[in-house]
């Protein structure tokens, strides 16, 4: 933990893609708020110097990001491999990070991640996986047969997920991926989810925030952006139990932590370490992006002071 920095605002980066996403727009907006310099850092305009003494970030046209106090990683999962490597870099450099490199990179591998739940006696959907097409067979009577969830391992906002009714509906998916030397996951589908699933906003190892998605008429995706609607619900405590495992399991401060419910209990789905603000936000009136910027306050031991102006914010995309 670093030094305790009083009467003056940090230093704190958003590392993403698209500076005019609702999540980042929430971010940087918070932090001014709170009475720190803000920046948006565009993934694609940062390049590395390696070494040994003297790492360092650069950003477009040569400016040396060498001031920052944190990083808040905000990763698609098109930008995972070079997104991450630049969050190790900061973290090389004494950047406070809100996701590590590690946590973010493993909780992008789902099988990796299934895995390490399943170690740590978190109760999942019954899921396979192959290498080879000639398994499919017993592939999908592996899971209790169609229908079932096919996914690819690398996927995000219900993309790359694939619900086959009949098992030769599940063995044409399969068979075509494979194909496409495309790595899957197949998952028991549970029925008793009636198209709903539960979003839990984990921070610093509390469920700060929860909300149930209902996936649109004729999709089985709860997610927002597939159409899904979202609403306040309350939680149980195995429930509440399961979201903060998972996150610690995969060691992320932020994480948004999908659950659904069926008749043997509940049954976590997944982990995104960049989970989006704007349908949670919405629909319970909380003020999720300031409970981030508080937890960056908390990590690097810093102590608001009352007095701190709000002209804080630096654009340097």
């Amino acid at each position: 933990m670093q030094d305790e920095k009083q009467n003056t605002g940090l230093k704190i980066a958003v590392l993403a893609t698209n500076p005019e996403l609702y999540s980042n727009q929430r971010i940087l907006e918070a932090g001014e708020e709170r009475g720190h310099q803000m920046m948006f850092l565009n993934i694609k305009h940062c390049y590395m110097r390696l070494d040994t003494t003297k790492p360092e970030v650069h950003y477009r046209g040569g400016k040396v990001l060498s001031e920052l106090d944190a990083v808040i990683p905000r990763i698609r999962p098109s930008a995972t491999f070079y997104g991450c490597a630049l969050v190790r870099q900061f973290e090389a450099m004494g950047v406070y990070v809100l996701n590590r490199a590690s946590a973010i990179t493993q909780s992008r591998d789902k099988l990796y991640s299934s895995q390490l739940m399943i170690k740590n006696s978190l109760d999942m959907p019954i899921t396979g996986f192959a290498n080879s097409p000639l398994d499919t067979s017993d592939l999908i009577e592996m899971v209790g047969g169609a229908p079932l969830i096919v996914k690819l391992l690398e996927g995000a906002q219900g993309r790359g997920v694939v619900l086959a009714e009949t098992k030769k509906a599940a063995e044409s998916v399969i068979n075509a991926f494979k194909s496409l030397n495309a790595n899957l996951l197949v998952q028991e589908f549970i029925k008793d989810a009636q198209g709903t699933d539960l979003r839990c906003f984990v921070i610093d190892g509390k469920v700060v925030a929860v909300i149930q998605r209902r996936a649109a008429p004729g999709e089985f995706r709860a997610n927002i952006h597939q159409g899904g609607e979202a609403s306040v619900v309350k939680i149980t405590q195995d429930e509440r139990k399961i979201a903060v495992k998972a996150a610690k399991v995969l060691d992320l401060k932020v994480a948004g932590v999908d659950i659904i419910r069926s008749r043997r209990g509940p049954l976590l789905l997944e982990v995104n370490s960049s989970p989006g603000l704007e349908g949670i936000e919405d629909a319970t009136g909380k003020d999720i992006a300031t409970m981030m910027i508080t937890a960056v306050e908390k990590g690097l031991n810093w102590k608001r002071e009352l007095s701190a102006g709000t002209d804080n914010m630096v654009n340097i995309t």
